[in-house]
């Protein structure tokens, strides 16, 4: 058995050498993507030295106010599509199906929430800071334990923003994996300390075009070398790729009501309460600037992020009974999308570049906006309360706030490559908090009669309630409990001639699996559960959900054993515009035990009529 095991192993890493070494980057390559690079540099450069605009942390955050509407929606739709997004969504359709599809559907509607419930609240109290509404709200003690939460999430995050491409790279040339993202992140963090949020948006736009370029490449030449569109639809068929479930057990990975429910949240909380995304749409001149720019950046997201969820069924499609995972070729799905790449666009000249260009354009994207706006809430909230304030000081301490951080997303990177799937990991991190955030913001617009105590220690419940869950159920996943094994795929057809590589790979394979001698357990798994109802065993892709919900069920009830004072007054501005209109309260400042929900107020006109008859009498 060893003897055996050690030929396959000798085996598979000959043949991976060796097919590595045919798909390794050609001289077009990296000039393709060295000329990606310089473009983001260079308008760095240009925003940093030769931009006539002032030096004040107006123009530096927000441009000045003066940002146009379509740099602004390809910048948003530029920094969603993470470089995660483009590596792992595809490979979490290719592995579980397409229900991946209805998280990214969920947008449609996300955007009529964020246009018509969050963002006119923003506009009409002037906030540039989304934090800042939180304070105006409820207590500077509410807005500084949100924005904690909003450094650790970056923390957690960003190192894992430049990694994941650096882990494409490093498989199409062999580089060493730090190397290559202590050269990137350092690019990233030059640009976006010289230019801004000009320059973030401005690179967002370059980054964006090479994204929408690359999806539509890997789609038409994916479907292309499976032999057109048919042959994807029936081989994922065939595959169960395409069998969605509308189920309604939370336990089950990912159904139509958990993609619908958690994308809803995270798309509003991502674009409509996250500053980084905040800070570029009121950096619009007006309101109607910004509906406008919401509606294209919707379109664009659903538009790139559908051909990524469906580049991972056409990637399934063209291995359908030939795994490049089960052949040992590839040591993980999430590794899947680069080698794709490099088996159908490897022999044309610069394609390959391309491609990672795009993985690199989506991480760079989602870095620099990241690394502003954690600046500018950084400065804001606990430096400037501090210091004696200037606007050259105020830039010089966020711009080495942002080189800092640089430094730390390469020392992050040690950290990330020890991570297996990429996507479940960040789900699961950012679950533990997303849920507040969002939920705090909600019940500040929603709920008129909750006050800052209500407000504190909803945040507190619901972060304490998700660590518990998220830590028990990882307990559950280590015990073999939770087991998400991915829908099946094969090695049956591996000798077509276009799978050559993986063939010589396999070829001393031999499947005589040791008869187990335990019983079978009861296990939860991606599609199914035999075991009794646990919330421990519940989907990571409700973790915000459930986050959100545990503010709403601490805060109602405990809003009437901590009632707002009598004496406290409130503006109906800092209500969404709906609640205002239920409240049916024209004047700026009220009471909020005073405001009526039923009684509409005298009109103007019964008003005259009444004194008229008044003075008649007299």
């Amino acid at each position: 058995m060893a003897t055996t095991a050690s030929v396959l192993a000798s085996t598979v890493a000959a043949t991976s050498s060796a097919a590595l070494e045919d798909l390794r980057f050609s001289l077009t390559d990296y000039i393709v993507f060295a000329l990606m690079l310089s473009a983001s540099a260079g308008i760095g450069v240009y925003f940093g030295f030769f931009s006539k605009a002032k030096n004040t942390t107006e123009e530096y955050l927000q441009g000045g106010k003066r940002m146009p509407t379509l740099p602004v929606a390809i910048s948003l739709v530029s920094s969603q599509l993470s470089g995660v997004a483009m590596m792992s969504v595809p490979s979490e359709t290719y592995s579980f199906g397409f229900n991946m599809i209805f998280v990214v559907w969920a947008m449609v509607l996300a955007v009529p929430v964020l246009i018509y419930v969050i963002v006119p609240v923003f506009y009409e109290n002037n906030v540039s800071n989304c934090y800042e509404y939180l304070e105006m709200r409820f207590s500077k003690r509410t807005r500084q334990l949100v924005t904690i939460t909003f450094i650790m999430n970056q923390f957690l995050m960003l190192p894992v923003y430049m990694f994941v491409p650096a882990l494409a790279f490093s498989q199409v040339t062999g580089y060493n994996i730090h190397l290559i993202n202590t050269v990137i992140s350092s690019i990233c963090v030059f640009y976006t300390m010289l230019g801004g949020i000009k320059a973030v948006v401005w690179t967002d736009v370059v980054q964006g075009g090479v994204m929408l370029l690359s999806v539509i490449l890997v789609a038409v030449l994916g479907t292309s070398n499976t032999g057109g569109l048919g042959n994807v639809l029936t081989n994922a068929a065939e595959g169960g790729r395409f069998d969605f479930n509308f189920g309604l057990d939370p336990r089950l990975r990912i159904t139509f009501w958990g993609g619908i429910c958690s994308g809803l949240l995270m798309w509003t909380g991502k674009l409509g309460l996250d500053q980084s995304c905040v800070q570029r749409i009121v950096s619009m001149p007006s309101y109607t600037h910004a509906k406008k720019c919401l509606l294209m950046a919707g379109v664009g997201f659903l538009l790139v992020m559908s051909f990524t969820c469906f580049a991972g069924i056409i990637m399934f499609a063209y291995y359908y009974g030939c795994d490049p995972v089960q052949a040992g070729l590839v040591s993980k799905a999430d590794k899947l999308m680069p080698f794709f790449i490099q088996d159908i666009m490897g022999h044309l000249m610069g394609m390959p570049g391309v491609f990672i260009s795009c993985v690199f354009s989506a991480s760079l994207s989602s870095l620099s906006a990241s690394l502003n706006s954690f600046a500018g809430v950084v400065y804001f909230d606990y430096i400037k309360p501090r210091i004696n304030h200037t606007e050259a000081r105020a830039n010089g301490i966020m711009k080495m706030t942002i080189v800092v951080m640089g430094a730390y997303c390469i020392l992050g990177g040690f950290m990330v490559q020890n991570f297996n799937s990429i996507i479940q990991t960040m789900w699961t991190i950012t679950g533990i908090n997303t849920g507040a955030v969002v939920g705090v913001f909600l019940l500040g617009m929603f709920v008129p009669r909750c006050n800052a105590k209500v407000a504190v220690t909803g945040i507190a419940f619901s972060v304490l309630g998700m660590l518990w869950i998220i830590i028990n159920g990882q307990l559950n996943f280590k015990d073999g409990l939770i087991k998400y094994e991915p829908l099946p795929n094969g090695l049956d057809k591996c000798d077509a001639p276009q799978f050559q590589v993986i063939l010589n790979a396999i070829q001393n394979l031999t499947t005589t699996p040791l008869p187990s001698l335990e019983a079978p357990k009861p296990v939860t798994t991606a599609f199914g559960s035999d075991r009794d109802f646990s919330i421990y065993d519940i989907s990571f892709y409700w973790y915000k959900v459930l986050g959100a919900l545990l503010v709403f069920a601490w805060a109602i009830p405990m809003s009437y054993v901590w009632p707002t004072a009598k004496d406290e007054k409130q503006n109906p501005k800092l209500y969404s515009p709906f609640v205002r209109k239920l409240l049916n309260q024209p004047g700026p400042v009220l009471e909020l035990e005073e405001l009526p929900l039923k009684a509409p107020l005298p009109d103007e006109e019964e008003v005259k009529e009444k004194n008229n008859g008044t003075v008649r009498d007299a």
